[in-house]
């Protein structure tokens, strides 16, 4: 049983920001990007400044989403490694909100017809 504890402890001493981490954190910056200008749209625009809020919401949640699902899928090791694993699924999540408020913004702009 000690091998095995030895194997996690080893891999839980990576410190800093690693070149998975980094990457990670692009795609959560953008992600983060989209989902704010997405809630400011919903929040405090009206006619076209929202739909065009709301597009680039949209447009950043989905940069935002693709570039951590492929660190994500191009990720090897466990999380906690420093890979970045954790921080794409952070950015996956926080860039799908975006797309979404971003969307219902758009949705919103162009009122009932």
């Amino acid at each position: 049983m000690a091998p095995v504890l030895a194997f996690f402890v080893a891999q839980a001493t990576v410190r800093g920001i690693t070149t998975g981490r980094a990457q990670a954190l692009v795609g959560l910056g953008i992600a983060l990007i989209g989902a704010i200008v997405g809630g400011l749209a919903l929040a405090r625009s009206a006619g076209d400044s929202r739909r065009i809020r709301g597009l680039v919401a949209v447009i950043a949640g989905l940069i935002g989403t693709i570039l951590s699902g492929i660190h994500l899928a191009n990720a090897t090791g466990a999380i906690g490694t420093g890979s970045g694993k954790l921080g794409a699924i952070v950015a996956l999540v926080v860039g799908l909100i975006g797309v979404a408020l971003g969307g219902l913004a758009v949705a919103r702009a162009r009122g009932p017809h």
